[in-house]
C-alpha cells in the first residue's frame, strides 16, 4: 500500500536523526522529470573528538563531498537532503531496514523488514579507504613508487594518488562505454594504446588494473623519446606483461588494429590535440585526455582584440591563463561531441595538487554531427573570440569565415 511521501519521509526523518539507531541512510535515484542536486547521498553517525557527528557525504558525477555535522544541529543538513527528489531512500536501523520507493503519483511505497537480530554499530571515523592497486602492487615497486617491501615512498605520493584516480576514471569510462566497447576474449583482448606516455606509470596501471578484473588487455605506449621506449620494454619485460612501447610521434605512429581506448594524459599543449584527433580517426570507442599545459590558445588571446564585454577577463595575466585553459577545454569537448561523442569534463585530480586537473572522457556514440545545436555552439565561440583551434585544424571542422 502507498502511503502519502511527506508523512513517510517525516518517518525516515526520525529514524536519521536518532544517533543510537541510524547505521546508515542512503538517498538516490531520482522522481519522475526531475533531477537532484547530487547523484546519491549517504548518512552515518561517527564518533569525533569533539563527540558524536552525522556525516554525510553527497556525490555528484564525478567527486563525493563529506561533511560532519554535531548530532544535535544536523536537523537542517537532513531536512535539505529530505527535500531532494530523490526516487529511492534506503534507511538502515540497528533492528529493521527501510527501503522507500517514489512512484509516479508522487506517493511513496515501503518495504520494511526485521533484522534477525539487533546489530552493533560502527561508529569509527577514518575507515580505510578502498585501494584500486595496493601500494605494494609489484608495478608499483618495480616503477619505484614504493620501496622494495612494497611501502609507498613519502616522495611519490602525489604519484601514486595520481594513478588512483585515473584507474577510477578508467573503470567510469569502461561502465559508460558499456554496449559501444566490443567484449574482448583472451586471443583478441582490448586494445589500450597510450599517446605520450612517458614512463608508462599510468600505462602498466592500466593494463594491471583490468587484468586483476579478468579482462584481457593489451597496452601500447607511444612516446617521441627513444629512453621511455626503453625504459618502458624494460619494465614490460621484468612484469611479464602485454605490452608494447614504440619511439615515434602521437600523428605519424601507425598500428596495426584501431585501438579501443586512447588514452592521453599530460601531453603537452597541442600534442594533446594530436592525440584527440588520432582517436577521432581510429573511432576510438573510448578516449580519456588530461591536458597539460594550454600555450595555443594562451598566445593567441594575447595577439587578438578582446571581444566586448570580455576585456576584464584578458586584462590580467593570471586570468587571461585560465581563461585560455577554460577555452582550450571547452572547445575540445565541443569538437569531440562534433566528431560524435558524448563527453564529460571532471576533475581528474584534487586541485591542491596540480591546476591541471581536469579530465576529457568521451564515448562514442555515433558519427559526426553536420550541423545543429552543437555546430552553432562551437563556431559562435571561435568567431566571438577569433581564434583556430588546432583540434579543429586536425579535423577539418572549420568555421564559415
Amino acid at each position: 500500500m502507498s502511503e502519502p511521501l511527506l508523512r513517510v519521509l517525516n518517518r525516515m526523518r526520525g529514524l536519521i536523526l536518532d544517533p543510537d539507531v541510524l547505521v546508515k541512510a542512503v538517498g538516490s535515484g531520482r522522481q519522475k522529470g526531475t533531477t537532484p542536486q547530487w547523484r546519491r547521498a549517504e548518512l552515518r553517525y561517527v564518533d569525533l573528538k569533539g563527540g558524536r557527528h552525522l556525516q554525510v557525504t553527497t556525490f555528484d558525477a564525478t567527486q563525493a563531498f563529506t561533511k560532519n555535522y554535531p548530532a544535535g544541529d544536523a536537523r537542517d543538513a537532513v531536512d535539505a537532503l529530505l527535500d531532494e527528489p530523490f526516487g529511492h531512500w534506503n534507511v538502515d536501523t540497528t533492528t529493521e531496514h527501510h527501503a522507500v520507493r517514489v512512484t509516479k503519483k508522487l506517493e511513496a511505497l515501503v518495504i520494511t523488514t526485521p533484522r534477525a537480530t539487533e546489530v552493533e554499530v560502527a561508529r569509527e571515523h577514518d575507515k580505510p579507504k578502498e585501494r584500486l592497486l595496493p601500494a605494494d602492487d609489484p608495478v608499483f615497486v618495480t616503477l619505484g613508487i614504493s620501496d622494495k617491501d612494497g611501502t609507498l615512498k613519502p616522495s611519490r605520493q602525489g604519484k601514486y594518488r595520481q594513478v588512483e584516480e585515473f584507474l577510477r576514471q578508467l573503470d567510469a569510462g569502461l561502465e559508460d562505454a558499456k554496449g559501444k566497447l566490443r567484449k574482448p576474449t583472451a586471443d583478441d583482448p582490448l586494445r589500450i594504446v597510450d599517446l605520450g606516455c612517458g614512463n608508462g606509470y599510468l600505462t602498466f596501471a592500466a593494463q594491471r588494473y583490468l587484468t586483476l578484473k579478468g579482462l584481457p588487455v593489451v597496452v601500447t605506449g607511444v612516446d617521441v623519446k627513444e629512453q621511455s621506449r626503453d625504459h618502458n620494454s624494460a619494465v614490460a619485460e621484468k612484469l611479464g606483461v602485454a605490452a608494447e612501447f614504440i619511439a615515434g610521434t602521437i600523428s605519424g605512429v601507425e598500428l596495426p588494429q584501431p585501438p579501443d581506448v586512447v588514452l592521453a594524459l599530460h601531453a603537452c599543449d597541442t600534442a594533446t590535440d594530436d592525440a584527440l584527433a588520432r582517436a577521432v580517426e581510429w573511432e576510438a570507442p573510448l578516449v580519456l585526455a588530461a591536458p597539460c599545459c594550454h600555450h595555443d590558445i594562451a598566445a593567441q588571446l594575447r595577439k587578438q582584440p578582446t571581444p566586448s564585454p570580455y576585456a576584464a577577463l584578458t586584462r590580467h595575466g593570471i586570468l587571461r591563463e585560465r581563461l585560455a585553459d577554460t577555452l582550450t577545454d571547452g572547445l575540445r569537448a565541443s569538437l569531440l561531441r562534433i566528431s560524435g561523442y558524448r563527453v564529460d569534463v571532471v576533475q581528474f585530480v584534487e586541485s591542491q595538487h596540480t591546476p591541471r586537473n581536469t579530465m576529457l572522457r568521451a564515448v562514442r556514440t555515433g558519427g559526426p554531427v553536420r550541423g545543429g545545436s552543437v555546430r552553432k555552439e562551437y563556431d559562435d565561440l571561435v568567431s566571438t573570440w577569433r581564434l583556430r583551434p588546432r583540434l579543429g585544424e586536425l579535423l577539418g571542422v572549420t568555421t564559415g569565415e
